[in-house]
């Protein structure tokens, strides 16, 4: 088996160099964070990277008709355009954010940043489906180096007194740009074609692999003894994720669909497939000291709370995102556009609360803060299940500001108690695990979507308010989950 281990080729600027010598100093860089204004180019390249990585990964989605027609493509062929590059992202996530505590954060980011730009290149040029896919494809992994150790970046960026602002404004970036690929998508189209929609990536990333270079900080501690990178976790790593992935694909209700019965079986008989690598994938890596799948940091009891937390509360997340639409438009008869902008008062509401609850880390428990903000969200859904016959727009309006106000509540001190847990050297795995249990969470919340619309229709009225119901009830888990952590004595979780 070929594996890298700790300790072995660690190259002079990553193993050695912990000071600061792009200002000329001999002396030691600070322990606990960057100073200004090393601090805020190091967090401009940070939110930079993370706006590319986000918005891609939705940017496309209305170009897919024009695509596939200038193409010769069919729409089912055309939707690899978006698979290949949330599956790329999705099973590459850990992988990095170990090899990150391995080789240096600052080094996957940047290689990562490269890759996302070069195949952002090819996309812009790319004259059929499959070369297009694979250009997809490649971006994927580009985007999985920025995003598996953002947050890592984020805890070397800021002194711990003040990291809680950095979460706030990694969760923002995160919640606007992930609500900002249509509109941004929109306006590009209105006055170009689609391959501009990858072009404008090729500038914007040269200018933040060059920032990058000069700005970005170097691990400050030794990898952890005993950590390997090798080729046969990674492959399992990237099947399990891939067939789950895949599974609920087929399932449809990504799209707001719902397939038949012969498909739905085939989607069913995927995820086993999926569950059945993992639970192999998983018994390898407890016979691991330092696992690529992090489950000794699963045994500090603050960060499996934190993590349950997560997957929580994303899983109700996704149940009310997807449900909604079929609400708002077959049973209250509301506009595609008039859906559209009552459902964005949920995001603007996280953009809001964001960084007040960055204010908040550090004066309350993060346990308290996450479980006042996912007990607002259980409440905002469960009044959302509860609408009468025929709501006004304000109506259906404060309700999703309540959901977005108490998700934006809950996201920051959440993501801060995962990335401060762990001890310094494992804040890769750390970093990986927060896009792991936010795409962990939806992949569940999209299981369970369809199985609800499998036993009542999402057509009827029914099957969309028993998945508010279900989302609200898992938001109040998620809610006991985060105030569990009052009672453990780790950094204020």
């Amino acid at each position: 088996m070929n594996t890298v281990r700790a300790g072995a080729a660690l190259p002079a600027a990553e193993d050695n160099d912990n000071g600061d010598n792009r200002g000329g100093n001999a002396g030691p860089r600070p322990v606990d964070g960057l100073s200004q204004p090393e601090r805020g180019w190091a967090m401009l390249v940070i939110i930079l990277g993370l706006i590319v990585a986000v918005l891609d990964g939705t940017i496309v989605n209305l170009a897919l008709p024009g695509i596939a027609r200038e193409l010769n493509a069919s729409p089912s062929q055309s939707i690899w355009v978006v698979n290949a590059y949330q599956i790329a992202t999705l099973v590459m996530l850990l992988p990095l954010a170990s090899l990150g505590d391995l080789v240096g954060y600052r080094r996957v980011y940047l290689v990562g940043m490269a890759v996302f730009t070069l195949s952002s290149l090819a996309a812009t040029f790319a004259n059929s489906l499959g070369t297009l896919i694979a250009a997809r494809a490649f971006q994927g992994l580009g985007a999985a180096g920025i995003m598996s150790v953002n947050a890592a970046l984020v805890r070397l960026t800021y002194p711990s007194s003040q990291l809680g602002k950095g979460m706030a404004i990694n969760s923002l970036v995160v919640a606007t740009s992930s609500v900002a690929g249509p509109s941004v998508a929109a306006a590009i189209l209105s006055v170009a074609s689609w391959p501009w929609l990858f072009a404008i990536n090729v500038p914007l990333g040269l200018v933040t692999f060059a920032l990058g270079m000069k700005a970005l900080p170097f691990n400050r501690v030794p990898p952890a003894a005993g950590l390997r990178f090798s080729p046969v976790d990674v492959a399992l790593n990237v099947l399990m994720f891939s067939l789950v992935f895949l599974g609920v694909d087929r399932l449809g209700v990504r799209e707001g669909t719902v397939q038949g019965g012969d498909s739905q079986a085939s989607a069913w008989a995927i995820l086993l497939a999926g569950l059945v690598v993992g639970f192999i994938y998983l018994r390898r890596q407890r016979r691991e000291a330092v696992p690529l799948f992090p489950i000794d940091l699963l045994r500090i009891p603050v960060f499996a709370l934190s993590m349950s937390t997560s997957v929580a509360a994303f899983c109700a997340q996704m149940l009310a995102y997807i449900a909604l639409p079929f609400l708002l438009l077959e049973v209250y008869g509301r506009s595609h556009i008039e859906a559209g902008l009552l459902i964005t008062a949920w995001p603007l509401a996280i953009v809001v609360m964001a960084p007040i609850a960055g204010r908040l880390i550090g004066r309350y428990p993060d346990g308290l803060l996450g479980g006042i903000g996912l007990g607002l969200l259980a409440t905002g859904l469960a009044l959302l299940a509860a609408l009468p016959a025929r709501p006004g727009n304000a109506d259906i309006a404060w309700r999703m500001a309540l959901c977005g106000l108490g998700f934006g509540l809950f996201q920051s001190p959440n993501n801060h108690t995962i990335v401060t847990s762990p001890p310094a050297h494992r804040s890769g795995a750390a970093s990986g695990m927060l896009g792991t249990a936010r795409l962990t969470g939806q992949t569940l919340g999209a299981v369970v979507l369809a199985g609800v619309f499998s036993i009542w229709s999402p057509h009827g009225g029914h099957g969309p308010v028993v998945a508010l119901v279900l989302a609200a009830s898992f938001a109040a888990v998620a809610a006991v989950f985060s105030s569990l952590r009052l009672k453990t004595t780790s950094h204020g979780g």
